[in-house]
């Protein structure tokens, strides 16, 4: 049996807040609690000692970091603590040197960017974007090299009745994942996952929103939350990639750890898909889950927590997932 062993691939400056891996994983983006955003190039087996390039993006600290996809480009996404958000994108000079440059800022005093999450679709780039209040933007690009031209496409809450929108909410995050795109059905409708971590129910609860091209609108076609569960704050979520599944799987992760959730392909009379938590898992020894990821296949769930490990979780043919092995970030194998 193959030993896989851990390896470091970048020394981090101090203040590291937050990271992402570009598509290919060759591309490290790292946001630190200055403001400052550093990019590490890992082309081989060595470590990167210092970042390729390091600029300041704002005064305040960054929260989170966001490849977007490979067809914009090399760009980042940034969301700084008090909410402000830029999106910068690598050029060349006429000297050929490489630089960053920022392509767009929104800006906002009445409440802060949460989260963000890109996907390209036939008819151009998606954005989503979570607001402090509860509120879901969504903005397309219809070029996608032109990074500065985003128009807004949707505003709404995270609710499940109409009546209850338009509250007066505070979340303190949310997070948001785009159901994987399918070679075989690039024309199906856009859906993705959100979820809050709130001071209200209504907004807490994991739902499934679908664009409708008939009404021209996003539409609410599920919920991941039993009953009791409504009021749980979500801390992350990932739609997993269906290779075959007469299903979707989505996982959840919340206080009570993590929750597997099967969800039907097609709604029912009610326009609404079927659901069905079919596992809890226990987490991280009852630790805080930040972050969630699947693999390419879909198969294998990864987790991160406050215990400072990462664990991977499987489901074995009988149905049950378990955890398949728990690597200890605090160690690390040269």
């Amino acid at each position: 049996m193959e030993t896989q062993q851990q390896r470091e691939v970048a020394a981090l400056e101090k203040g590291a807040a937050c990271c992402a891996w570009n598509f290919c994983g060759q591309r490290l983006a790292v946001g630190s609690s200055d403001g400052a955003v550093s990019v590490y190039d890992s082309h081989d087996s060595s470590p990167a000692s210092s970042p390729s390039h390091n600029w300041k993006v704002h005064t305040n600290g960054i929260s989170s970091v966001v490849w977007l996809p490979p067809e914009a480009g090399d760009a980042i996404a940034c969301v700084c603590v008090d909410g402000t958000f830029s999106i910068w994108e690598e050029v060349g000079q006429a000297d050929q040197t490489i630089t960053w440059k920022r392509c767009f800022l929104l800006e906002s005093s009445s409440c802060r960017m949460l989260d963000v999450n890109f996907r390209v679709f036939s008819t151009g780039l998606k954005m989503i974007t979570a607001y402090s209040d509860g509120h879901v933007k969504i903005f397309e690009l219809l070029d996608s090299l032109d990074l500065d031209k985003w128009q807004l496409q949707s505003d709404f809450q995270n609710v499940v009745d109409s009546v209850s929108r338009f509250g007066n909410y505070n979340c303190s995050s949310a997070s948001i994942a785009w159901k994987p795109r399918e070679a075989q059905h690039l024309q199906a409708p856009a859906s993705f996952v959100i979820g809050f971590n709130s001071d209200s129910s209504q907004l807490n609860s994991s739902k499934i929103w679908e664009f409708d091209e008939a009404r021209n609108r996003w539409v609410l076609v599920g919920e991941l939350a039993l009953p009791e569960e409504k009021g749980d704050g979500v801390n992350a979520l990932a739609w997993a990639p269906n290779i075959g599944r007469p299903y979707e799987i989505i996982a959840v992760a919340s206080y009570k750890g993590i929750a597997i959730w099967h969800v039907g392909l097609n709604p029912g009379s009610d326009g609404r898909l079927s659901t069905k938590k079919v596992a809890l898992l226990s987490g991280h020894d009852g630790e805080q889950v930040w972050q969630l990821d699947w693999d390419m296949s879909g198969m294998t769930l990864a987790s991160t927590g406050d215990d400072g490990m990462v664990r991977l979780w499987q489901c074995n043919l009988n149905g049950v997932w378990h955890e398949q092995a728990a690597l200890d970030c605090g160690t690390v194998q040269t």
